[in-house]
């Protein structure tokens, strides 16, 4: 039976291999913060436009109810007329905010991991920083003794 000869890997290589894997972790860690950035932003206005739709919301409710009272003390066409404006802009205000719910729901998701992932990049990004430092210290120079 024929054994094959195991290559030995040359310095040059490991080094080129190590300098490319930081540099990818270095773009990693770059392009992560920037997406997280990104989807904070993103996360913001869903909320802002969630609280935006919710206050429109109530006001539509309240504004249902006085149009309900008016129309059925006085069923003029007109008191119908804009009660049934009221209810088709709150089904649409509805309408809007469960879509807003959904893109909210997946947002929380993506951020949650982005946010995790960026974590673990800075702790390797810190971690790989303070092993180099730690190997690359200059060697202490040796005092000559005094001969006596």
């Amino acid at each position: 039976m024929v054994v094959k000869k195991k290559s030995v890997v040359k310095n040059i290589a490991l080094v080129k291999v190590l300098d490319t894997a930081l540099a990818n972790l270095d773009m990693a860690t770059t392009n992560g913060a920037k997406v997280l950035a990104l989807a904070t932003k993103n996360s913001k206005q869903s909320a802002l436009e969630g609280r935006r739709l919710s206050k429109k919301r109530v006001t539509l409710i309240k504004r249902r109810k006085a149009a309900a009272a008016k129309a059925q003390k006085d069923p003029v066409a007109a008191n119908k007329a804009a009660l049934k404006a009221v209810d088709k802009e709150l089904a649409a205000i509805r309408k809007a905010a469960a879509k807003n719910r959904t893109v909210k729901a997946a947002n929380f998701d993506e951020l949650s991991g982005l946010r995790t992932s960026c974590k673990r990049l800075n702790a390797y990004t810190k971690a790989i920083a303070a092993a180099d430092k730690a190997l690359n210290k200059p060697k202490k120079k040796v005092r000559r003794r005094k001969a006596a």
